[in-house]
């Protein structure tokens, strides 16, 4: 007759609690505050950013040179006439409005 024995409950308990702490720590690195699906959302959201700060620089871009070109320094006649058209409401004598 052979001897089984059965392994101390020590044993079960040592490797439940390991697969315990392995389950959440694999579950922590996948849905965590620093986990991969966190890295996906901030790495989407940093291109997003990207290029709304590409727009703004482009819009900043034709703020600066219309402020240029509206300085004393730089007179740009076209940029004048279209101004003066739109904020007094100035016509040339050979032009007709149609309303």
């Amino acid at each position: 007759m052979i001897n089984r024995k059965k392994p101390p409950l020590g044993v079960f308990v040592y490797f439940l609690i390991a697969f315990a702490l392995g389950t959440y720590f694999t579950f922590a690195a996948v849905q965590g505050d620093f986990g991969l699906f966190s890295r996906a959302e901030i790495e989407a959201q940093a291109s997003e950013l990207q290029v709304q700060l590409n727009q703004l620089t482009a819009e900043v871009a034709v703020m600066e040179n219309l402020t240029h070109r509206l300085s004393d320094t730089y007179l740009d006649l076209d940029l004048l006439d279209e101004q003066a058209r739109a904020v007094i409401g100035l016509l040339r004598s050979d032009e007709i409005v149609i309303r």
